[in-house]
């Protein structure tokens, strides 16, 4: 997600409301940024194919995501191709979560024929900083994957080595006083073992890379089939960040240093999520019995 240009921390919560984002089971005005209700209820059901039977996915921990306010939910990104963010919608709406969470998408996407409106019609958002402003604004639940690309495009040998995370999820909590609820995810980095990667055929297609694994492209559309590993997601306790007493600082006569030790903060914040979700992670690999 783009980095703010200031210091988010340091601003009061905007009071503007922008407009109810629209809830599955509430068919509610248009939503702004293209959700369609029954398009995201028939996707789930989908979904719920490859959460109950495909991949026999052992979510725990639901009732750990607060239903009022803004939320902001913080994953793992494993997979290549980002099942994660469907199952994790399928595993909130299993356990009876009244809410969508709206998943942010990276902007190549949008350059992709066809997927933007399949994303944005199942509740993703472009990652922006002004479109995730105006969703916690709206009180929304919001879903990123600070890892990037590169949390997708890790290599088979890399799997469940979480890359560091961008700061900007932390900005945006300081800022809308959003709890932070950690997600793990395991069993993604195995549906497709990404054995290497080509820049040069994903540039041809709008993409970051080409993916390449033991089936694909070498076996044409069928290696896009993902394997049937067996997974698990954990929901953690959310976490509340508060700033710091001393940031009222920011505009004295040590404004530029006190600028300088916000960054380090928020990033001390960003990297302290990142090992919380490692831990979990870690847990459930620890934890599982049987790849398939």
């Amino acid at each position: 997600m783009a980095e703010p240009s200031r210091t988010l921390a340091d601003e009061p919560r905007p009071r503007r409301r922008i407009r109810p984002v629209a809830r599955t089971r509430d068919r509610l005005p248009r939503d702004e940024f293209g959700l369609d209700t029954e398009f995201r209820d028939r996707a789930l059901g989908v979904g719920r194919f490859l959460y109950e039977t495909y991949w026999r996915v052992d979510a725990r921990g639901m009732r750990n995501v607060p239903r009022r306010g803004p939320v902001i939910l913080v994953s793992n990104h494993s997979g290549t191709i980002p099942f994660d963010a469907i199952m994790i919608s399928c595993a909130l709406d299993d356990g009876g979560y009244p809410r969508p969470a709206r998943f942010l998408y990276d902007r190549f996407v949008d350059a992709l024929p066809w997927i933007p409106e399949l994303y944005r019609k199942a509740g993703g958002v472009v990652a922006t900083r002004e479109n995730a402003e105006r969703l916690l604004a709206d009180d929304a639940v919001i879903g990123l994957f600070p890892e990037g690309v590169p949390g997708l495009a890790k290599l088979y040998s890399e799997r469940y080595v979480l890359q560091p995370f961008s700061t900007g999820f932390v900005r945006l909590a300081l800022r809308y006083r959003a709890p932070i609820v950690p997600v793990a995810v395991v069993g993604a980095e195995e549906i497709y073992p990404l054995m290497g990667r080509s820049a040069a055929l994903g540039k041809l297609l709008g993409a970051p890379y080409l993916p390449v694994t033991p089936f694909f492209p070498l076996l044409g559309p069928l290696g896009l089939i993902p394997l049937p590993t067996k997974w698990s997601i954990r929901f953690g306790k959310p976490i509340v960040l508060d700033a710091p007493a001393d940031r009222r600082m920011v505009h004295g006569r040590r404004g530029a240093a006190q600028r300088r030790t916000d960054g380090a903060v928020v990033r001390r914040m960003a990297e302290d999520t990142r090992r919380r979700v490692r831990r979990m992670v870690r847990a459930l690999v620890r934890e599982r019995e049987t790849l398939f």
